[in-house]
């Protein structure tokens, strides 16, 4: 894969990651002006009805101050998925979304669980983990940045405080840590150098030939290439008599 192409800003960058977020406003802003309550279409455990929650409950949210709590990180998140890992950012939001959603069905309390931090925990693991695997020294500092930012997040995936999924949380984070592992081939490599190339050969290196087998600079190695017998080849075509 290469580097210089994924590394490359476009206008998808940000348009989509903002069309993510518009739209999450936009249902909240229909359920207030014509009093609708979408609660209901939220994942609601091991139940049928309760599978359509899944796709939908990431666009849901219970109030003001939920949507908000989620509306930046979800944007920051997206647009560094989308602007580092441009090829594989489709795959990561629609699989998280559903994983995370049937992991929740699976685990969770009879409750509805909706809102979009789910899938801000599949994007924060992802995005630390794959960093990590990557050893790419970009890559690597995402992952500094999304730890100093959303570090905290962690303890939100245990059950300490009521009123929050802490099982939508937990369902996110393995999602992204499992998505870390799925595509750890689809990441940028670092760029190597010429000395690292498995092909390599030191004899032809102009700068290593100046030093022996030890490490020792050869001062006269000049000289001896000057002094080098100079042999010259000659190639003999009889001229053939067409008289």
């Amino acid at each position: 894969m290469n580097t210089n192409n994924q590394f490359k800003f476009s206008t998808g960058v940000i348009a989509y990651p903002l069309f993510l977020v518009l739209f999450i406003w936009l249902v909240f802003w229909f359920e207030v002006r014509f009093g609708y309550h979408f609660n209901k279409y939220g994942v609601y455990p091991k139940t049928i009805k309760g599978l359509r929650g899944i796709v939908l409950s990431p666009f849901i949210h219970g109030d003001i101050k939920h949507i908000y709590h989620n509306t930046i990180p979800l944007f920051v998140l997206t647009t560094a998925l989308f602007y580092f890992y441009r090829p594989i950012a489709w795959k990561v939001l629609g699989y998280g979304i559903l994983l995370s959603g049937l992991l929740t069905w699976c685990i969770g309390r009879p409750s509805y669980h909706i809102g979009a931090s789910g899938l801000i925990y599949v994007l924060v693991s992802f995005t630390f983990f794959k960093g990590v695997f990557a050893k790419h020294y970009r890559l690597i500092a995402l992952s500094l940045v999304v730890v100093f930012l959303y570090g905290s997040m962690i303890w939100h995936t245990l059950p300490i405080e009521e009123g929050i999924s802490w099982e939508g949380h937990s369902a996110g984070l393995i999602t992204g840590l499992l998505f870390a592992f799925i595509f750890r081939k689809r990441i940028a490599k670092p760029k190597k150098y010429v000395w690292e190339q498995d092909d390599f050969n030191e004899e032809d290196d102009p700068f290593l030939k100046h030093f022996d087998q030890d490490g020792n600079f050869i001062e006269n190695l000049e000289l001896e290439e000057e002094h080098k017998p100079i042999s010259y080849n000659y190639i003999y075509k009889e001229e053939k008599d067409t008289d």
